[in-house]
């Protein structure tokens, strides 16, 4: 079962037995509660900005979160599913390492990025994109960069070094993707969305959610990122119907916690009753009928009106593309001619072609345990550490001054 799924090439690794996430029930502490309330981007990047690129079909606009203003640029490509912001906890470790650059890209449909044809996601179309954005940031002339990708961005930054859309590549980074066991986990991918909730009642359930699930294993991270996951649905609802449609896939809380919502449901069933028999408190409700409809459709009272969430992308519809982003990865990676890092949550992720290359030296390997497959989140120190030594070590930049390696 792990191996199938440990990959999870879209999002994250669900919750596997025995390991951290075995137990939803994640202690901290006698009555202390997890605060899942969302982190804003600019506590970790400097500036964001809106890059805009021309392509066949108009203008396409890809969103970039950026840190420092000298040094090697790294170029930080997310997951899919996921966004720039998967990487605002790891930035602010590694800028305060090294001296360089930062720039984490929303990739096409993801995030924030706006594009004229979200629905191609071919590896060659946003290997272009890479480029694209990477011209229009710096022109002709590109200062060095390290293109550093996750999961679907490690692909696609295998495939962006491969077709040298990026002439001025110093070294290249993948984190928890390798070919062989990234092609035995699609089969099992679509019965892993489906297990997913759909729908979340605000920001802060799906921050919750992806923590107890064990999807980000990091709070921090999970608190800042998820927001680049979901978004609010086009249309509002009522309270009563969102609580229905998340109520299978919310993990449930503590003991204590529960208790707690138990006896907060009571006071709120309470204060319910009094509203209806007290007419004083009439005002403070808002009440709008919905008409019946041509068909038939019963009429119903609203209490209140409240957004919900939901995934920004349906990962099922891109079924068509995982191949493509995957096949012959190992090759591709072997032969890119730059100084390369393999940074892995397991030893067992290795297929043949990757693990021959590494016997013979062709890339630098280091294995993080204790991580899930959102490796950059869950342990951000470990991969700057590991990311910082590999860059010195190839004279790529230094490390800042008053950093103790």
């Amino acid at each position: 079962m792990e191996k199938q799924l440990h990959l999870n090439l879209l999002a994250s690794r669900p919750p596997m037995a025995g390991g951290f996430q075995s137990s939803s029930k994640m202690k901290m502490g006698p009555g202390r509660k997890r605060d899942f309330t969302p982190l804003p981007w600019s506590q970790y990047f400097e500036t964001m900005e809106d890059v805009e690129v021309e392509n066949e079909n108009g203008k396409d606009i890809f969103r970039v979160y950026c840190s420092g203003s000298h040094g090697p640029v790294l170029l930080l490509l997310h997951g899919g599913g996921h966004s720039a912001l998967s990487w605002a906890v790891f930035t602010a470790v590694i800028y305060s390492r090294i001296n360089c650059r930062v720039v984490a890209m929303d990739l096409r449909a993801h995030g924030d990025t706006k594009v004229k044809n979200p629905e191609d996601l071919s590896a060659d179309t946003m290997a272009k994109d890479v480029g694209k954005v990477v011209e229009a940031l710096y022109g002709e002339n590109p200062p060095p960069i390290m293109i550093i990708g996750h999961s679907m961005g490690g692909a696609i930054a295998v495939h962006t070094a491969t077709a040298n859309h990026v002439p001025s590549l110093l070294g290249l980074c993948v984190i928890d993707v390798v070919e062989g066991t990234a092609m035995d986990a699609l089969n099992s991918m679509q019965n892993f969305l489906r297990s997913r909730p759909k729908t979340f009642k605000s920001l802060e359930n799906a921050i919750e959610w992806s923590v107890k699930s064990g999807q980000i294993r990091n709070i921090e991270s999970a608190r800042v990122s998820m927001g680049g996951q979901v978004k609010k649905c086009d249309e509002s609802t009522s309270s009563t119907s969102v609580s229905n449609s998340i109520g299978e896939g919310i993990i449930e809380e503590e003991e204590e916690e529960e208790a707690e919502e138990q006896s907060n449901k009571k006071r709120m069933k309470e204060d319910d009753q009094e509203v209806h028999t007290n007419r004083v408190h009439l005002s403070l409700l808002t009440f709008s009928v919905l008409e019946v409809t041509k068909k038939g459709c019963f009429s119903s009272i609203q209490v209140k009106k409240e957004s919900i969430f939901t995934w920004r992308v349906e990962l099922s519809k891109t079924e068509k593309y995982w191949e493509g982003w995957f096949r012959g990865l190992s090759a591709l990676f072997l032969t890119c001619p730059v100084p390369k890092l393999l940074l892995l949550a397991g030893v067992d992720r290795l297929d043949k072609d990757l693990t021959i290359g590494q016997m013979q030296g062709k890339f630098q390997m280091q294995v993080l345990p204790q991580c899930g497959h959102a490796v950059h989140e869950d342990a951000p120190e470990k991969v700057a550490d590991a990311l910082a030594t590999f860059m010195v070590r190839h004279k790529f930049t230094e490390f800042k001054e008053g950093y103790l390696c």
